[in-house]
């Protein structure tokens, strides 16, 4: 056994050496997307960073991990901006996937080569194939107003160049997701909002009949991802509560004969905010019973049987999980652990038994810090958040020297972070950087009252809340209170330009694409998010003030720290005239900053260069700013 204290040794902290490379953190970038149980099969989706970032299909043998999907061929969908459903597949093998390059959707049987089976031009997305038919998500922006509907695509190609060929069963201005068929195939039930309001704020459950005829209005608040239990039997998240809970509703036809009746309520949320379609927050069981997410700041996985009894299942992930898929008790469950890294996993519901498919690996705990659940007391209620502190079993910090932290604010706003181990948290905290993970308010995983903590006050609540939660962390002796730094990505970078407008914590700040010119975001904002910052500060033009007021940028000249940017090129979300015009506002005072654009990256980073070269620059900014000597 390795005598560790034969090799520890005393350095400042940040200047710890790590086993954890930025090329690691490219291996890790790594995403599962979706995951199916195909005959006896498993397949699921996984980008590929070394290639661009593409998304594959793969399946697992004993042989070794097989691609289904060929380069180029990469599925992903552009739906919403967000995308998401970009591939399904069959009981007989055939793969239906959206290619990213024209958002056309093809087939792809086996042995075959793909084929198109809808026109060019429009986008397409959540795809999902049930008893031989094709059900998906259009979006078409080559028309205005731009349009959007849910499709039946014919399996057989005759729509590849004719779009008359594709059964519209609803179409318009509005949005929808979510479109499953019912058992008899007469009706779809599908989750539709109006563009006005995000899907977390109201969203409606809908029945339609197939041919386009009548719909049915159910009484809804939130609503998410129905799913058919028998033809006269629907399941659904809904929170008329203030927590995303499943719900039931009896129907003759389209006439609503019972319900909506709760199905085993809980304070916890089985539900999220609806940014991409793929996403699913629960699988009903051959046997009658539900397995579920429900999460209250981290997730756990329930299994509800006929009866509304509850018991919850040992799992080793409890971050970011989607219950992908379910075929007799068996459900395959993406997201990562307190120890272990994101991943696909087999879960067996009848006897607990835990599988790791794809990933999923355990990371040594002597170089993985243990996520400490925060509450801090801020300005407008509770904060929560998770305390990565520096661990390194080698490495000792000189005596009475605190550590630096750099403290995480989520994008949405309206998304959430819980507990979970990481390559890239591990690459900070192993080299004697703490991390400091914030769901301030607007946050979901805490219900709706905390979500809605944010609206009309973006810009003022979530910098409270990230001020508070950093000075409290430094209050209690864990950081060092000239040695704080704030980092985000989109709705998250605006939190850290506001935080650094404002001033007084922080000594450094990282934005990636992040948002700095209210009227701009608005002015080049697409369709899906078009109206949110209605919610989240106020319309236009009654509030235009507030709006110069609350930007960044407005204030540029308060920002005294230095300020490391990074854009994707391509971002049609955030373009990089946000990051830029910040940019430019530094450069004119002489503000110490840098700025990186990444050709080819959009609203995100997805490419292995992009994700190396992102990381070792934030870390030699860090050590620049902070004065240590990070090993890189």
């Amino acid at each position: 056994m390795l005598d560790r204290s034969a090799l520890s040794y005393t350095a400042p902290y940040g200047a710890w050496d790590s086993p954890f490379t930025a090329a690691d953190l490219a291996i890790a970038g790594s995403r599962i997307d979706g995951a199916r149980f195909v005959g006896d099969d498993i397949w699921w989706g996984e980008s590929v960073p070394a290639e661009r970032g593409r998304v594959t299909i793969r399946r697992g043998e004993a042989s070794g991990t097989v691609d289904l999907l060929p380069a180029p061929w990469s599925a992903r969908s552009k739906v919403h901006e967000y995308g998401g459903g970009a591939w399904t597949a069959d009981a007989t093998g055939t793969l239906f996937f959206v290619e990213a390059s024209d958002q056309r959707v093809y087939r792809l049987s086996p042995g075959g080569a793909p084929e198109p089976l809808t026109p060019a031009g429009p986008r397409h997305g959540g795809l999902r194939v049930q008893s031989g038919r094709l059900l998906a998500v259009r979006e078409d922006l080559t028309v205005q107003p731009h349009l959007r509907a849910i499709v039946e695509i014919p399996l057989d190609g005759r729509a590849a160049e004719d779009a008359e060929q594709i059964r519209v069963v609803i179409e318009g201005t509005a949005f929808w997701a979510h479109p499953t068929l019912s058992p008899d195939g007469t009706r779809v039930a599908f989750v539709e909002w109006s563009g006005r309001q995000m899907p977390w704020d109201s969203a409606h459950l809908r029945v339609q009949e197939i041919d386009g005829g009548a719909v049915a209005q159910t009484p809804t608040r939130a609503a998410l991802q129905p799913e058919w239990l028998s033809d006269t039997s629907l399941l659904y998240a809904d929170d008329p509560t203030g927590r995303w809970n499943l719900q039931r509703l009896e129907l003759d036809g389209l006439s609503v004969t019972a319900g909506p009746t709760p199905v085993s309520p809980a304070d916890a949320d089985t539900g999220g905010g609806l940014w991409v379609l793929g996403q699913r927050w629960y699988q009903p069981l051959a046997d009658g019973s539900i397995v579920a997410l429900r999460t209250n700041g981290t997730d756990e996985v329930v299994v509800i049987t006929p009866d509304g009894a509850t018991r919850t299942l040992t799992v080793p992930m409890n971050a970011g999980l989607s219950v992908e898929d379910a075929a007799g008790t068996r459900v395959l469950i993406t997201g990562a652990g307190p120890s272990s890294a994101a991943g696909l996993w087999l879960v067996d519901t009848a006897d607990g038994r835990v599988t790791s498919v794809r990933g999923g690996g355990t990371f040594d705990p002597a170089w993985v810090p243990v996520a400490r659940p925060l509450t801090i007391d801020g300005t407008h209620g509770p904060v929560h958040a998770f305390d990565y502190p520096p661990t390194n079993p080698l490495a000792t910090a000189p005596e009475g020297e605190r550590p630096p932290y750099i403290v995480l604010v989520h994008g949405g706003p309206t998304a959430h972070v819980a507990g979970a181990a990481s390559p890239a948290i591990a690459y900070l905290t192993s080299r004697g950087i703490g991390v400091l993970d914030v769901n301030y308010g607007g946050s979901t995983g805490y219900g709706r009252a905390y979500r809605e903590r944010l609206n009309g006050q973006w810009g003022v609540v979530d910098v409270d809340d990230v001020l508070a939660a950093a000075a409290g962390l430094a209050a209690s002796g864990a950081a060092d209170p000239a040695r704080l730094a704030i980092r985000g990505g989109s709705a998250g970078g605006w939190t850290v330009l506001s935080a650094l407008v404002r001033g007084g914590v922080f000594g450094a700040g990282v934005s990636r694409y992040g948002v700095a010119d209210l009227r701009a975001l608005v002015a080049e904002s697409h369709d899906f998010e078009a109206h949110y910052i209605d919610a989240l500060v106020g319309p236009l033009p009654e509030t235009e003030a507030v709006y110069i007021e609350r930007s960044p940028l407005t204030h540029a000249e308060r920002i005294d720290v230095p300020v490391l940017l990074l854009q994707g090129e391509d971002d049609a979300v955030v373009p990089p005239s946000q990051s830029e015009a910040i940019r430019d506002a530094l450069a004119a005072r002489g503000i110490p900053h840098e700025y990186l654009l990444f050709p080819g990256e959009g609203h995100g980073f997805r490419q292995a260069e992009t994700i190396i070269t992102v990381a070792e620059a934030e870390l030699r900014f860090l050590g620049e700013a902070f004065g240590f000597a990070p090993k890189i």
